[in-house]
């Protein structure tokens, strides 16, 4: 295809990882915002009173602008068109904005009462759409990434590549797992982390910048070279791609394997609190180790496949531990964090076959110039499960828990009471108020979902009665301890007497504040059965059409 190929750039080893390593970094700052929400799901419901719908919405918004916009398709179109530099920048931008939206919907910023938004609360419907436009730039920099790699690492090391990529950009899912609800509780506010995330991203977009650089140099260096004449990239491409077998298959396997992995990261911290009793500044660490072990296996099992093949079978392989792991935490009674953690494991593991295996395939199936579109395609496919798979889980755990977030409104609205009798001696201004609210409650919470051991009740009757007596319990408490001066003693005293009270109250009368996952972990199970049956249609497909994905992808 090309002549003195020893000229080009790509040609130097410094020069293709030092590519990689600039690209994965902005990737890495996109995987951090994409997931810090995910351990803050039990503040969001204790301080903003989100219930399991609002997060559902929330959550299934990564998909709006990209499915219903067709904004990615868009994005791969442009991507082919105007080349990785420009779409890097564009959608690196975006990112940022769409940041900076999500922070300032669920920030103290945010003005209070206003009225809801197509039935929606209006702060779940902002920070929704914050997350929707940033998914319109994460998305569309994913594919522009894959091809920045096919660019560089094409009959090379390209599953390795594309594996420590991912690697790379899954310890932002790392980060984004342990370190938001330590950083939230610390600060007693629950956007500091997304604040972080948004300035992140901005160092994200700087450093794609210099990768313009490079890219611009790369194309220098290649400028002499005399390449065969090939078409340039038109819409009737679509067609043919749209036309492969292949590329739906390989389509299919995508959306069914991460809806079954993204989605339950999403669930993942709430999940370990409510299930396994972690305390909530320690539970995030459990789902953490999932990208941490993506981090070596990813980049090992991508290597695998540029030397020795197997890319179907590793595919199929992934697919079939998807369907063990979700099996195992559909268990009711196997209820040991040590467990949990070993499962969450073998999870990492399955994300680090398919993946490794799926994307350096692609190339394989579709020609290079329709690569950016057929990309963009499979992630707007894949986007319909990051979508709607979040909106599902959510609607399952509020049918299957029907009052623990009316409870938890309960919860708040006692503690909220309690606070405005007690706020005369304690001289609290808004900010301080509204703050002593948060904390206390949120504690209360936690504690009750660790401690306890009942099941509780789904039983709405006795909730107006139930907020009376713990307004009640809460006074008492607080007025039959100590007098102590000065107003941050004042405040802990009041806040260590409401847990303890409350506490109480709640555990007597067994009020349901636990959620049970069963039913939403079986879900991810059937999308595990049915990736596997994909990969087994992908695998002899392959036989069939011969796309090599058996074969090694380093030319000897």
């Amino acid at each position: 295809m090309t002549e003195k190929i020893h000229s080009s750039l790509r040609e130097s080893s410094a020069a293709r990882w030092t590519a990689l390593a600039i690209v994965s970094f902005t990737m890495f700052c996109g995987y951090f915002l994409a997931d810090a929400m995910s351990p803050l799901k039990p503040m969001l419901e204790s301080q903003l009173l989100w219930d399991n719908m609002d997060y559902g919405i929330f959550t299934s918004a990564y998909g709006w602008f990209n499915v219903f916009l067709l904004m990615l398709i868009l994005g791969g179109i442009l991507l082919d068109k105007t080349g990785v530099r420009f779409t890097g920048i564009l959608s690196t931008a975006v990112m940022v904005i769409g940041a900076s939206i999500k922070f300032f919907a669920i920030s103290r910023f945010f003005p209070e009462g206003m009225a809801p938004i197509f039935g929606i609360k209006a702060q779940v419907m902002f920070a929704a759409l914050g997350y929707a436009i940033f998914a319109v730039g994460v998305e569309t920099a994913g594919i522009t990434v894959s091809r920045v790699i096919v660019k560089w690492f094409k009959g090379k090391e390209m599953a390795l590549a594309m594996g420590l990529q991912m690697s790379f950009a899954r310890l932002g899912t790392l980060l984004a797992m342990a370190i938001p609800l330590p950083i939230a509780k610390y600060f007693g506010d629950v956007s500091i982390p997304i604040l972080f995330g948004a300035l992140l991203l901005c160092i994200g977009l700087i450093v794609y910048i210099v990768y313009v650089r490079m890219d611009i140099k790369l194309e220098a260096s290649e400028a002499h070279i005399i390449k065969d004449d090939e078409e340039p990239f038109k819409l009737k491409d679509v067609v043919s791609i749209i036309a492969n077998k292949g590329f739906w298959l390989i389509a299919l396997l995508c959306v069914l394997f991460y809806s079954a992995v993204f989605p339950w990261i999403k669930f993942a911290t709430d999940l370990v609190i409510n299930k396994y009793q972690v305390n909530p500044s320690l539970a995030g660490l459990i789902p953490s180790v999932l990208p941490l072990g993506t981090l070596f296996l990813t980049p090992f099992f991508g290597n695998l496949y540029d030397k020795k093949g197997k890319g179907a079978t590793i595919m199929i392989i992934g697919s079939v531990l998807l369907i063990f792991v979700h099996g195992i935490f559909s268990i009711p009674f196997l209820n040991n964090w040590i467990l949990a953690m070993a499962v969450t494991v073998v999870l990492g593991v399955a994300l680090s076959l398919v993946p490794s295996a799926m994307w350096p395939s692609v190339p394989k199936i579709i020609p290079e110039k329709q690569l950016g579109t057929a990309y963009a395609l499979i992630f707007w496919i894949q986007n319909w499960g990051l979508m709607g798979v979040p909106l599902l889980i959510g609607f399952v755990l509020s049918t299957s828990n029907p009052t623990v977030s009316q409870a938890k409104e309960t919860v708040k609205a006692a503690i909220t009471e309690t606070y405005t009798q007690l706020k005369p001696q304690m001289n609290l201004n808004k900010i301080e108020f509204d703050k002593a609210v948060d904390i206390t409650t949120t504690r209360l919470i936690n504690q009750v979902l660790v401690n306890t051991e009942y099941k509780g009740v789904q039983d709405t009757t006795g909730f107006a009665g139930f907020k009376n007596e713990l307004v009640k319990v809460n006074i008492n408490a607080v007025q039959s301890m100590p007098l102590v001066q000065g107003k941050e003693k004042i405040s802990q005293q009041v806040e260590d007497a409401c847990v303890k009270a409350g506490y109480d109250e709640i555990s007597k009368e067994k009020i349901a504040l636990r959620y049970d996952y069963t039913k939403a972990n079986l879900i991810f199970m059937i999308f595990g059965a049915l990736a596997f049956f994909v990969a087994f249609m992908l695998k002899a497909e392959d036989k069939k059409k011969g796309y090599g994905l058996e074969l090694p992808n380093m030319k000897k």
